[in-house]
């Protein structure tokens, strides 16, 4: 069977056709006043660093909309993004705060993971603050923002990664927040820290923690402990518990379970338990302010699964939402955008399509303007259009269908089962890592890194027959379905440890006619199964990638990971197919033909 999608279906359309007007230049000019706001918050008292750009204008009589900037881990008020983001809606008449997160820059209190108890209630304060209803601690009161009601200002959050989680855990406990736009966040930290694509279920990771993500994890890490050296004669309220020094105690405790390598039931189901409940997933519920979620497509921290789920479980409850997949994310150099991206960084909001869209945004839900046009449901960016069309939109998401190749006994991918070869084959896991997808923090840090690789019979592949008759464009995230037999795996299955189930890892290659191959934006898919001996699905991460003409592409399941931990002890694993009884592998595709 084929697997098409005509080209330029209703579903998919491009940038041109949709893209809001440009926003007005930005002109107006502002003031800055550093400001300490002390607010309680999870039981403590701290104080908050902060600065309002107050544009000129601003006053009692004619108040204006506020914008809450928000920073990323280890970030300030003053970092390139915060900073830079509150400049650009101060001058575009904005009145904008710009603060530091609990644990970071010059304010007080230990790092809590953007816990809505905790970061949530202290950002509340702040939009006392902006609502006249507060003052900060030299007595000053701001009485220039425009209010919805007696103690009710009209505010917006903006923020990425860390500070973009925290925009979602206020809306959650404070309503009076209008409007978020959360960028490259994410929706369950257990998935992010620990991910197990074969247990997720409607958005959230499952009972078991999947593989560790120690790189990723290690080096926020670093830099949440190493705040006392970045900034000296901290806050005394900084200092964290259960043997960490700047991270609230039950942070702390789940690091080290995740550093321990061994997860038994009890403490591992608390350890979960804390992680979700300092994520939107947990309370997405109580989020009622339209939220415009922007997601990278190079991110091997926060991937596009996250703001997928976050946006279906929005839209179904009636938040208004939209989502953009842009092309940066944490991964593969996050400091330097793609041309014509939006970089926080510079604040360049008029000039890119994401930028534009949240000044529609900001528009319409803080300034009431009802003919804004807050653009479609979902776009994507594509990295193989050049110019000013680089991105794709749809009036829903997901874009496009589900097409099928199922995985043949001699590695092939066949478009039915009926070509399906009978066939067995094996891999071996060793004690070490035998497959390298990245170094996570190289892209973060401007470093290189080497490509991926696999070492030989540590992986199974199936490849696809050449692209032919046009390009194939995959949006979203594939799906395999499997049937493994492991009978080392299958002794311990009922273990009280979770880390003696097996691990595998799933990812998708481009190979080009000769014969190179691209792992796409380095991304893998790592799985605990839960029960080897049934079958399973694993939720590969989102993409977006062309296949062209006389391309291949190719589906890996490796035994291991480098920038993961794995298997504990050696368990071989064997896939077998037939017609009858074969693993799937599920394709969103919105242009093409697969055979």
């Amino acid at each position: 069977m084929s697997l098409a999608l005509l080209a330029g279906s209703a579903l998919v359309t491009p940038l041109a056709l949709t893209a809001p007007a440009p926003a007005v230049a930005a002109t107006a000019p502002y003031t800055v006043t550093a400001l300490k706001v002390t607010v309680r918050a999870g039981g403590r008292k701290c104080t908050l660093d902060a600065d309002v750009y107050r544009p000129a204008g601003a006053v009692a009589a004619r108040p204006a909309p506020a914008v809450l900037t928000t920073n990323g881990f280890g970030g300030d008020k003053a970092d390139g993004p915060t900073g830079a983001l509150a400049k650009a809606f101060a001058a575009r008449g904005y009145v904008a705060l710009a603060y530091s997160g609990l644990g970071f820059g010059k304010t007080g209190c230990p790092i809590s993971l953007d816990d809505p108890r905790i970061d949530g209630r202290a950002a509340s304060g702040l939009v006392d603050l902006l609502a006249g209803a507060r003052t900060a601690d030299d007595g000053t009161r701001i009485d220039y923002v425009a209010k919805d009601g007696a103690g009710d200002p009209r505010v917006g959050m903006i923020g990425a990664s860390y500070g973009g989680a925290v925009q979602l855990a206020t809306a959650a406990v404070d309503h009076r927040v209008d409007a978020l736009v959360p960028l490259i966040t994410w929706n369950d930290l257990s998935y992010s820290l620990a991910p197990d694509n074969a247990g997720r279920t409607q958005g959230a990771g499952g009972p078991l923690p999947g593989a560790y993500k120690w790189q990723w994890t290690n080096g926020f890490f670093l830099i949440g402990e190493a705040q006392g050296l970045l900034h000296p004669n901290l806050d005394p309220s900084r200092a964290g518990g259960a043997g960490c020094l700047h991270f609230v105690a039950r942070a702390c405790e789940t690091k080290r379970l995740l550093d321990s390598g061994r997860y038994p039931a009890a403490r591992t189901r608390a350890v979960l338990a804390y992680a979700r409940s300092v994520s939107p997933v947990s309370y997405l519920a109580s989020v009622k302010a339209p939220t415009l979620l922007v997601q990278g497509q190079n991110d091997s921290l926060f991937n596009l699964n996250e703001a997928a789920a976050g946006y279906r479980t929005l839209a179904a409850q009636g938040t208004p939402v939209a989502m953009i997949w842009q092309s940066w994310g944490h991964s593969g150099g996050m400091r330097k955008p793609a041309r014509g991206e939006l970089d926080p960084a510079q604040g360049n909001l008029d000039t890119s399509y994401v930028g534009r869209r949240i000044l529609a945004w900001f528009d319409r839900y803080l300034r009431h303007r009802t003919a804004a046009a807050t653009g479609p449901a979902f776009a994507y960016y594509r990295d193989w259009v050049a110019g000013g069309s680089a991105y794709a939109t749809s009036p829903v998401f997901p874009a496009g269908g589900s097409r099928r190749l199922y995985l043949s006994g001699d590695g092939t991918l066949v478009g039915r089962r009926g070509e399906v070869v009978r066939g067995s084959r094996e891999y071996r896991n060793l004690r070490t890592a035998t497959s390298h997808s990245e170094s996570s923090l190289s892209g973060l840090l401007g470093l290189p890194d080497v490509a991926p690789y696999d070492a030989r019979g540590t992986y199974l592949d199936w490849t696809s027959r050449p692209v032919a008759g046009g390009p194939v464009d995959v949006v979203g995230a594939p799906r395999v379905t499997l049937k493994v037999s492991s009978p080392q795996a299958e002794r311990v299955r009922n273990s009280s440890d979770a880390a003696d189930k097996l691990v595998l890892f799933a990812k998708l290659y481009d190979i080009a006619p000769d014969g190179r191959k691209t792992l796409v934006h380095r991304l893998v898919a790592p799985a605990r199964v839960a029960d080897v001996t049934r079958r399973f699905t694993v939720e590969l991460p989102g993409l977006v990638h062309r296949y062209e003409p006389g391309h291949r592409l190719r589906l890996v399941i490796a035994a291991s990971d480098d920038a993961y931990a794995g298997n504990r002890g050696i368990k071989p694993v064997t896939v077998s197919a037939t017609p009858q009884d074969t693993g799937v592998l599920e394709l969103p595709v919105t242009q093409g033909v697969l055979r």
